[in-house]
C-alpha cells in the first residue's frame, strides 16, 4: 500500500522549489490541485447526482400513480357493486309497495308469500312488515314477533316520511345482531301512506367486500358518515367498532388521500360515498409495504451512485495529480534553465568587464614588479644595506598592491559565484557604488560622465545582494551601449512610497523605437542586432520581480532612455 501511494502521491507535496526569488511552499500547485479536482468533479458528479435523484423521483412518482389507480378502480368498481346490490333491494321494495293492490291492511299470509319471493329471487332478506301512517306496524314476516310495534317516534320513520326511501346504518338491534333496514314509503288515494320495511342480512353485504382480491397488506370496509364499521376489517377492527382513522371529506367522486394511522405509519386511503345510503367504502394500503420496490431501487441507485462517484473521484484526482505534476515538474525545469541562463548571463557580463579588471589589476601588479626589481638590486649589488625605514617601505607598498590585487579578484570572484539566495540589508548608495566600480574603467576611457544623487532619507533595503548586483549590472551595461563616447549617465535614489525605493538610471544615448519599447523585456529582443543575445532584460526584469520589486522603461529616440526600478524596503 505504501509503495502504491508513493506513486500516486503527488510530488509537489511537502516540497519546496525556488520559483520566485525564494525557498517558498508548494501552495500554488495544491491550489491549481484542488480547483482543477474541484471544477472537474463540480461538472461530472453533481450532474450525476442531480440525475439520479430526479430520476428516483420521477420513478417513485410513476410508482405511486400506479399504486393509485388500481386503487382508484378497485373502489370504483367495488362502489358500483353495493350500490348496486342496495338500488336493486330498494327497487324490488318499491316494485311492490307500487302495486295497487299493496295496502296497509294486508294480510299475513300475502305478506309472507311476497317475503318468500324476495328471499328466493334476492336473497339476505330476514324480515318484511307493514307500517301505516301512525308508525304501527300493522303486519310482519319473519323469525321476530314485531306485530303493533310502534315507530312512530324513531328517527328513521320521520325520514322515510320525507324523502320517501330510507336506508339505515349496520346496526345490532334488541336482536344483537348486525343487520341494516330497508324501508319504501307508499302513498295511498284516502290520503295516508304505508311503508314497507325489511331487514337486510349483513351475511350478504360482507360478502361483496370479503370477495375482492385484495392483497396481504391491503384493508377494504364500509363505514358510516361517523367512522363507525359496517363490515369488518382486517386490521382496523370489527363491525360496529369505531376505525381510528379521520373520516374522509364527502364528495360525489372515488378519491385517493394518503393518511397515517394511528402509529404514524403512511397509508394511502381509496375511497367513495355511495348515494342515498349512508355507506362509505374504504380500501387502505401501507404505503411502506407498497414502497418496497423504490426502497430496494434506492437502495441499488445509491450504490451504484457510490460506486460511480467513487470511479469518477478516483480518475479525476489521478488526471489532476498527473496533470500538476506535469506542471510542477515543468516549473522544476524552467526554473533550472532560467538559473543557467542568468548564471551565464552574469558570466557573460563579467567577459565584457575582463579588459577593465585586467588593466586595473595591471597598476599594482606594476608596481609589485618595480619595487620587487628595486629591493633585489639593493639586496645584490649594494655591500651596505639601506637604512631599515627604506627596506620597510618598499616592502609595504608591495603588500599594499598585492592587498590591492585581491580585492579586485575576490569581487570579481563574488561576482561570478552561483547565485545564493540569501537576503541581507543593503546600503543602496555604496552597492551602486561598489557596482560602478567593475565598469569604471570603461567609463574612462570612453569618457563618459557618470553621476550619482541620493536622496537623504533612504532607508537601508532588505534583499538578495548577488541578484541586485547582475539587476544594476545589465542596465549600466546596456547604458553604456546605448551611449556615446563622452556621453551622460545619470543615477537617482530617493523613496517612492514609504515602504519602497526607486533607482532611476538615465542615459543619453540613442534612444529605443516606441514600437520597440513594449517588447525590451521579451526573451530574445534585442536592438542589438548579432551583438546581443535579448536575455539581458528578459533576465533583469525576471529578477525584479522575484526581489518582490518592478522595473519600467521610458525612451525618445535620440534623446536617450530612463530605466526605473523600484525595490521593497522589506523584501
Amino acid at each position: 500500500m505504501k509503495a502504491l501511494w508513493s506513486k500516486i502521491r503527488p510530488k509537489f507535496w511537502k516540497a519546496q522549489v525556488d520559483l520566485s526569488g525564494g525557498e517558498q511552499d508548494v501552495s500554488y500547485y495544491s491550489r491549481i490541485w484542488k480547483v482543477a479536482v474541484a471544477g472537474i468533479a463540480s461538472v461530472s458528479v453533481l450532474p450525476l447526482v442531480a440525475m439520479a435523484f430526479m430520476n428516483m423521483n420521477q420513478y417513485q412518482n410513476a410508482l405511486k400513480a400506479q399504486l393509485v389507480f388500481p386503487v382508484t378502480r378497485l373502489v370504483s368498481n367495488t362502489k358500483r357493486t353495493i350500490a348496486y346490490f342496495l338500488h336493486e333491494r330498494r327497487a324490488a321494495l318499491r316494485y311492490i309497495v307500487m302495486d295497487k293492490d299493496f295496502d296497509a291492511d294486508c294480510s299475513m299470509e300475502r305478506l309472507n308469500r311476497t317475503f318468500i319471493r324476495l328471499k328466493n329471487s334476492y336473497g339476505g332478506f330476514v324480515d318484511l312488515g307493514v307500517i301505516d301512517s301512525h308508525g304501527v306496524q300493522k303486519a310482519y314476516v319473519g323469525p321476530y314477533d314485531l306485530a303493533g310495534k310502534d315507530y312512530h317516534t324513531q328517527p328513521w320513520f320521520r325520514e322515510v316520511i320525507i324523502k320517501g326511501v330510507y336506508v339505515s346504518d349496520v346496526f345490532g338491534g334488541f336482536r344483537d345482531i348486525p343487520h341494516f333496514v330497508i324501508a319504501v314509503k307508499q302513498d295511498q288515494d284516502d290520503g295516508g301512506f304505508a311503508i314497507l320495511r325489511a331487514t337486510i342480512d349483513t351475511d350478504r353485504f360482507n360478502s361483496l367486500i370479503s370477495s375482492l382480491d385484495l392483497r396481504p397488506f391491503t384493508d377494504a370496509f364500509v363505514i358510516n358518515h361517523e367512522g363507525v364499521l359496517q363490515t369488518p376489517s382486517r386490521f382496523h377492527g370489527n363491525t360496529l367498532e369505531k376505525i381510528k382513522l379521520p373520516v374522509p371529506p364527502n364528495t360525489t367522486t372515488t378519491q385517493v388521500l394518503e393518511v397515517q394511522d394511528n402509529k404514524g405509519q403512511p397509508l394511502i386511503m381509496g375511497y367513495a360515498y355511495i348515494e342515498e345510503t349512508p355507506f362509505v367504502f374504504l380500501v387502505l394500503k401501507h404505503e411502506k409495504e407498497l414502497m418496497k420496490g423504490v426502497a430496494k431501487l434506492r437502495r441499488n441507485l445509491g450504490l451504484f451512485l457510490a460506486l460511480s462517484l467513487g470511479l469518477i473521484l478516483v480518475v479525476i484526482l489521478g488526471a489532476a495529480t498527473h496533470l500538476v505534476n506535469r506542471i510542477y515538474e515543468a516549473d522544476l525545469t524552467r526554473t533550472s534553465a532560467q538559473h543557467k541562463i542568468e548564471h551565464t548571463n552574469k558570466m557573460a557580463s563579467i567577459g565584457r568587464l575582463a579588459a577593465g579588471v585586467a588593466h586595473e589589476i595591471n597598476n599594482p601588479l606594476a608596481i609589485i614588479n618595480e619595487k620587487g626589481g628595486l629591493l633585489k638590486d639593493i639586496l645584490s649589488l649594494g655591500s651596505d644595506l639601506p637604512p631599515k625605514e627604506k627596506l620597510v617601505g618598499l616592502i609595504d607598498s608591495i603588500i599594499s598592491s598585492v592587498e590591492r590585487c585581491s580585492v579586485i579578484t575576490h569581487r570579481l570572484l563574488g561576482f561570478a559565484r552561483h547565485i545564493d539566495v540569501r537576503s541581507e540589508s543593503i546600503d543602496l548608495s555604496q552597492f551602486i557604488e561598489e557596482v560602478l566600480g567593475f565598469i569604471g574603467k570603461e567609463a574612462l576611457y570612453r569618457n563618459i560622465a557618470v553621476s550619482m544623487d541620493v536622496a537623504d532619507d533612504i532607508p537601508l533595503i532588505k534583499s538578495d545582494r548577488g541578484r541586485l548586483q547582475q539587476v544594476f549590472l545589465n542596465v549600466l551595461n546596456n547604458a553604456f551601449a546605448a551611449v556615446d563616447d563622452g556621453g551622460r549617465i545619470d543615477i537617482s535614489v530617493e523613496p517612492a512610497s514609504p515602504d519602497r525605493v526607486s533607482v532611476t538610471i538615465t542615459d543619453d544615448g540613442c534612444g529605443i523605437p516606441p514600437e520597440n519599447l513594449r517588447a525590451v523585456f521579451e526573451p530574445f529582443f534585442s536592438t542589438k542586432g548579432e551583438k546581443g543575445t535579448g536575455l539581458g532584460l528578459s533576465i533583469t526584469y525576471g529578477l525584479v520581480q522575484k526581489l518582490g520589486g518592478n522595473i519600467s522603461v521610458e525612451s525618445e529616440v535620440n534623446k536617450g532612455t530612463s530605466f526605473v526600478i523600484t525595490l521593497p524596503v522589506r523584501g
